[in-house]
């Protein structure tokens, strides 16, 4: 049985059926948001990286703004 071959204007048809449909429009939104999530979650990651670099260097909670503009910050 041979196999038949869509036309270009049935494939572009097809393509306007499938983005205008409710349920490709769903999975477009679920990819965005998987997508949004794992960026999000890759910057936590270089900060928490980035946070371990300043432990290491003596950097705390306490001290941080004292250590990087020293006597600029004037305690309130």
């Amino acid at each position: 049985m041979a196999k038949e071959w869509l036309t270009d204007e049935q494939v572009e048809q097809e393509i306007t059926r499938l983005l205008n449909s409710e349920e490709v429009q769903l999975a477009k939104k679920e990819i965005r948001i998987k997508y949004k999530r794992r960026q999000y979650m890759y910057g936590l990651r270089t900060m928490a990286k980035r946070g371990k670099e300043l432990v290491q260097l003596g950097y705390t909670m306490e001290n941080i703004e004292q250590r990087m503009f020293g006597n600029e910050i004037e305690n309130d």
